[in-house]
């Protein structure tokens, strides 16, 4: 007979809730986000930023609760694009280490190459139709579900 393990609470684990950030221009892509989180059943918090300059704020404020936090960026933004987003963020040490998946439809090799001299941890095309755009939200959620995160 096997011992039983008592099963994991946020108690004796600490909080392993991850909290997701988008930054998003495009209110039919956030709604796509959102469409493929249900599909997926993907619980985890999300919040929606429009600018980098809003992400920022919402970071630096608690708005995004600290701990265990993603942020899914779009390149082409407003005010502050995704690549200023990501130089900001790399340069404030409160910050410089959150984990960042650039979500956006620039194939520019540039873009690339820039978003992972910033560190990003992966450089993902928005799909053309929702049927892709959920599956690129469940692989996702797997990685980030497997990967061991701050």
């Amino acid at each position: 007979m096997q011992a039983r393990k008592a099963p994991m609470t946020a108690a004796t684990s600490g909080d392993r809730t991850l909290h997701i950030l988008l930054i998003e221009d495009d209110e039919v892509d956030v709604m796509n986000v959102r469409r493929a989180f249900q599909k997926n059943h993907i619980a985890n918090p999300l919040y929606v930023a429009t600018n980098g300059l809003e992400g920022l704020e919402m970071l630096r404020s608690g708005k995004v609760p600290e701990g265990r936090r993603l942020v899914l960026l779009d390149l082409n933004l407003p005010k502050m694009n995704g690549l200023e987003f990501l130089r900001a963020l790399r340069a404030d040490p409160e910050l410089r280490t959150a984990s960042v998946v650039v979500l956006t439809t620039s194939a520019d090799e540039r873009d690339k190459i820039d978003a992972y001299n910033l560190n990003v941890a992966g450089y993902l095309l928005k799909p053309v139709t929702f049927i892709n755009f959920v599956e690129v939200m469940a692989t996702l959620n797997k990685y980030w579900t497997l990967v061991e995160m701050p």
